[in-house]
């Protein structure tokens, strides 16, 4: 018995966009306290940027940093890659 085109097709889909949603976005919440992030306020740990939204938010970050890593997974936010630094001119 052959598959169907129609099968085929929506199998690949549906992996194709099953893929994508499992792709982490961006932080927006502070992974302490789950309130909206300040720009401003971060910590930068591992090669990540670490956004929160105050002071007591960061000392709580550092006590327990994969604890509040893995919060972060699961709501499927992840850190900023921190940019290298370079000597180069442009």
């Amino acid at each position: 018995m052959k598959p169907s085109k129609t099968f085929i097709l929506t199998f690949f889909f549906l992996t194709a966009f099953g893929a994508t949603a499992a792709l982490a976005a961006p932080q927006t919440t502070c992974p302490v306290m789950g309130g909206a992030i300040n720009k401003e306020i971060h910590v930068d740990y591992e090669g990540k940027r670490i956004y929160f939204c105050c002071d007591y938010c960061i000392g709580e970050f550092k006590k327990d940093p994969e604890k509040y890593l893995q919060k972060m997974k699961e709501i499927g936010q992840e850190p900023a890659p921190i940019a290298p630094i370079t000597d180069e001119k442009k």
